[in-house]
């Protein structure tokens, strides 16, 4: 049985620009992915370009550091990993 308790949160600068392949790497990724939620500062007028995404996540920890890493390969992407037994 695979481990349900790690949690994958990730800053991403330039947003829009890097959307396309974070959220590749999301697919690639997305039989270890149950919940995904995404902040960004938003008004009528203005659309931040930062953001944070946090998701709860299940698998092998090689399976989590691997998306991890993955991440982290994009130009204005953290990310980082945390589990929690």
């Amino acid at each position: 049985m695979d481990n349900c308790g790690w949690i994958v949160a990730f800053k991403l600068d330039q947003r829009t620009e890097n959307a396309t392949a974070v959220q590749n790497v999301l697919t690639k990724h997305g039989c270890a992915i149950r919940a995904r939620l995404g902040l960004h500062e938003t008004s009528k007028d203005y659309c931040s370009s930062f953001g944070i995404i946090i998701l709860h996540c299940c698998g092998a920890e090689a399976d989590i550091s691997q998306m991890v890493a993955d991440l982290n390969a994009i130009d204005g992407v953290s990310a980082k990993s945390m589990g929690l037994d």
